[in-house]
């Protein structure tokens, strides 16, 4: 309505997917990065392409702000700054974050093995954002349902919890219903993946991964990429993207299925949300001084009858077969059971304790907002809304004519 330039961003490719947005890794420049070097600065901040997608910018939203490392959201405030030449907080964007901190946590990295939730990071500090917590439930309608859900985001599940969660144990899901499976370990999502792949009387067509440069380098990118060093699709396999390319139409995560062939034998993928796409190789690399140490290339898919409870964050989801009977980590529990709509769309293979489990200190930071969240929303009751409307005036303003 106002023409505000807007940057959409998500920390996960699927979440950027459901926003037609982009990454904000990909968005800032700083990649999968964990340390950002004043060399590295620079050469990001002279990117031409960056350079004018973040001076236009006004507003920069990140969703699912739970998976983005603080150190991260720390790296994102220094190349705003250091591009719109502005020692703002972000250089004076105006920045919404989005998610829910009960949902996955970070997934811990060699050299940041504590996790690093984005409410410890500098950059939240010096914004000091104003809190707007949202209580509406849009995904799921189902009552019995939600009061599981919220027994375990406060951590008060009780016998009731456990009786309603029973109820679905091997239960299948309403008949009609396309479901997905979740897994919390890639071993599991592979045995599915591979038995029903093998139920295909189609050919197999085979894609092996290239490598070159520094192999120890190359070795390295193999274990960060998600795409196998051989894949293995026939026609009708369901299949994920793993790599992010908002011009191609796809993102990490985006999920769809292979139609067909192209002329030079690369797959055709119908996604789930519409477009037709014919998937190149894409490539993996690491680079010096715009030197390429080590490259990997193959085509970024992988099978995807089964998922990890990692890649269905941000998902929403009429029926899923869940195995939690393994999992190993704060939230997987509620991530998994949260992707469902309803108890009658759930089919439980197993559960552990572990999946009811919520990090305590996710838990404080949650009162701790929902209570700033409370006195905001107590102050702006006793403004008049002609105060408002002009404050809302003045803001607009000068957002509008930020130069």
């Amino acid at each position: 309505e106002n023409k505000i330039p807007a940057a959409v961003t998500a920390s996960t490719g699927i979440a950027a997917t459901h926003l037609n947005g982009q990454t904000i890794h990909s968005w800032s420049g700083i990649g999968i990065r964990s340390t950002l070097t004043p060399t590295e600065l620079k050469k990001i901040s002279g990117n031409p392409n960056l350079k004018t997608k973040i001076q236009k910018a006004r507003v920069l939203i990140i969703d699912e702000i739970s998976m983005f490392h603080g150190y991260r959201l720390d790296m994102v405030n220094q190349v705003c700054r250091e591009i719109r030449r502005d020692g703002r907080p972000f250089g004076g964007m105006q920045v919404i974050l989005c998610g829910d901190f009960f949902q996955l946590p970070p997934i811990n990295e060699e050299n940041f093995p504590e996790r690093n939730f984005a409410f410890r990071s500098t950059a939240w500090e010096e914004l000091a954002p104003t809190i707007c917590y949202l209580s509406e439930q849009h995904r799921q309608w189902d009552e019995d349902y939600l009061k599981v859900l919220n027994d375990i985001r406060s951590s008060e599940v009780n016998e009731a919890t456990y009786e309603r969660l029973a109820g679905r144990m091997h239960k299948k899901p309403e008949d009609g219903l396309a479901f997905t499976r979740l897994f919390t370990h890639n071993r599991d999502v592979d045995a599915i993946n591979n038995a029903q792949l093998a139920k295909i009387n189609k050919p197999a067509r085979i894609f092996r991964m290239e490598e070159e440069g520094i192999r120890e380098l190359a070795e390295a990118l193999k274990k960060g990429c998600l795409a196998p060093e051989e894949l293995v699709l026939k026609e009708g396999a369901a299949v994920m993207f793993v790599k992010n390319n908002p011009y191609k139409g796809y993102m990490n995560g985006t999920l769809g299925t292979v139609t067909g062939w192209d002329d030079d034998g690369w797959p055709v993928v119908t996604t789930n949300n519409g477009p037709e796409i014919t998937v190149y190789p894409a490539s993996w690399m690491i680079e010096d001084d715009d030197k390429t140490l080590a490259e990997i290339c193959q085509v970024p898919l992988r099978l995807a009858w089964a998922i990890t409870v990692h890649k269905s964050q941000g998902m929403s989801l009429d029926a899923a077969v869940a195995d939690l009977s393994k999992s190993f980590t704060y939230g997987m529990g509620y991530v998994a059971l949260s992707r469902v709509k309803s108890l009658s769309g759930l089919c439980l293979l197993g559960i552990n304790q572990t999946a009811f489990l919520v990090d305590q200190e996710i838990a404080e930071a949650d009162r701790r907002l929902r209570a700033e969240s409370k006195r905001i929303s107590l102050e702006l009751e006793k403004m008049k809304k002609s105060d408002i409307k002009m404050m809302q005036a003045e803001y607009l303003k000068q957002i509008i004519n930020q130069v």
